[in-house]
């Protein structure tokens, strides 16, 4: 595969694979739940050929799409392949990597120029029955959901103007429609966002642009019932630089970070911004929500700085990710108002990986789980992902309707052991609260990991995996996943 740079991106657990495979029957171990009958999709990149610059990075590598099947005589499958985005296919047929920096073509050789430099590789995003894998700089690709196989860039039948889609939607569960947005909408270091509304059956059913405070890096969104909220973190983006061979993004510690706000339904003309904190980002939200006076609350983990060093250290920030201060942060403002400034509360720990159960998206809800570190592990953490360490403590928060919700269960990880993402599976009882089905990845010697798909109770995470599958095949770090039910599956 050619020589990688030899940095953090491209060692150890982020070595790069290159293997597809389809591994059938594989023994679930433990009492698997009836209601977990389906797919998990994973998301994750893994590049065909090594970079152009030694300092290219993890979320560079060409995506890939996996499926976790559970099937009906107890056994799983697990299966995984390329995405074939025109950039995958134009460097497989070169046999070496032609594009350059990471969200930057001025660096990429001149014979690939105007060719779609996307890589699809950060979400599996499910809606209306297709599947369709995104990441931010570009338009998704869709695949097929039993196959794998790649049909081609997704644009709404020709109905999406946006040049970009983000890897982040929000689907009303009472609905079914998809919210999403596109930044950078008109190219490179834009400060256009497009935002859309997909009906049910699939159909964009609009798609308004407006002017970001500056050109940021807008990774997740939310919607409440009656709002759309769209968070502007100061890690940007500057056209000169692009031209001149430098990085897409640079944190600015001394920018105000933004929070807008549109009716959902409405026109963009009415989005309102309310001031946050100087140098703040979050990449994921867990929900957004409205109390009974009407308030609006923006639920987020925040820290204090861009977590990811790749971005840091081209904006002169040097600092180790244990100096990475964090917190799950609620913003809070009144929509009925003209603007002013967020009012900010800590109302959970450092992390990252927010999950809910989908039916209360958008809405008042009572719990949440989360990724963090354990303070107490007795030994190294797992040195994998963008940021270089895994979280090993899976948290259940109780309570976040409340000003103060509570951390009311964990399951730490053992040394050397990280969560990839969970997903949530509903239970068929609406009054129990379903499943977590997440990846756990486990180094066992010098460069030697084992993998395995655990199944957990939403209500008891501390009582451990009630179902476990081992996958025997080296896998990388996942981005972002997405359940799909085997019922939803049998319709298409």
């Amino acid at each position: 595969m050619g020589a990688f740079p030899q940095s953090i991106y491209f060692q150890g657990l982020n070595e790069p694979v290159g293997q597809e495979f389809d591994l059938r029957g594989l023994r679930v171990e433990g009492d698997l739940p009836a209601e977990v009958r389906g797919s998990f999709y994973r998301a994750l990149p893994d590049p065909a050929f090594a970079p152009m610059f030694d300092s290219d990075h993890t979320l560079s590598g060409d995506g890939m799409v996996s499926r976790l099947s559970f099937n009906a005589d107890g056994t799983a499958d697990f299966a995984q392949k390329y995405v074939e985005t025109a950039r995958y296919l134009a460097e497989k047929a070169a046999g070496k990597a032609l594009f350059g920096k990471y969200r930057n073509p001025f660096t990429d050789d001149a014979s690939v120029a105007g060719v779609d430099r996307t890589v699809a590789n950060t979400t599996p995003v499910w809606h209306a029955g297709r599947l369709l894998m995104a990441k931010e700089d570009g338009r998704p690709y869709q695949v097929d959901p039993i196959t794998l196989e790649t049909i081609g860039s997704y644009d709404f039948g020709g109905a999406l103007k946006s040049e970009t889609m983000t890897a982040h939607v929000r689907i009303d569960a009472a609905t079914g429609e998809l919210f999403f947005y596109g930044y950078e909408a008109d190219g490179q270091a834009s400060t256009k966002v497009a935002y859309c509304v997909v009906a049910a059956d699939g159909t964009l059913k609009s798609e308004q642009w407006f002017d970001a405070p500056y050109c940021a890096m807008m990774h997740d969104f939310t919607i409440s019932e009656n709002y759309a909220l769209f968070p502007i973190y100061p890690t940007t983006a500057d056209l000169d630089r692009l031209k001149a061979g430098g990085e897409h993004w640079h944190h600015e510690p001394e920018l105000d970070s933004w929070l807008g706000v549109m009716p959902r339904y409405g026109d963009v003309s009415e989005i309102k911004w309310f001031k946050g904190p100087k140098g703040c980002h979050s990449y994921h939200m867990m929900n957004a929500w409205e109390d009974a006076d009407g308030m609006l609350h923006f639920d987020a983990c925040l820290n204090n700085t861009n977590a990811f060093a790749f971005v840091r250290e081209p904006s002169g920030i040097f600092m180790g990710p244990q100096d990475v201060v964090g917190a799950l942060t609620r913003w809070t403002v009144d929509p009925r108002s003209e603007g002013g400034e967020v009012t900010e509360t800590i109302i959970g720990p450092p992390g990252d990986f927010p999950v809910i159960p989908a039916r209360f998206q958008g809405k008042r809800y009572p719990f949440g789980f989360m990724l963090s570190m354990n303070p107490a592990l007795q030994g190294p953490p797992l040195f994998a992902g963008p940021v270089g360490v895994s979280f090993n403590m899976l948290l259940r928060l109780d309570g976040m309707d409340t000003p103060a919700p509570q951390v009311s269960g964990a399951l730490a990880l053992p040394p050397m052991a990280g969560y990839n993402e969970p997903v949530h599976v509903p239970a068929a009882d609406p009054a129990k609260d379903g499943w977590l089905v997440f990846i756990v990845d486990q180094q066992t010697g010098d460069n030697q990991f084992i993998h395995e798909a655990w199944v957990v109770d939403a209500g008891n995470i501390g009582a451990g995996a009630v179902a476990k599958v081992h996958i025997p095949a080296r896998l990388r770090p996942q981005v972002h996943g997405w359940w799909v039910a085997q019922a939803q599956l049998e319709a298409l």
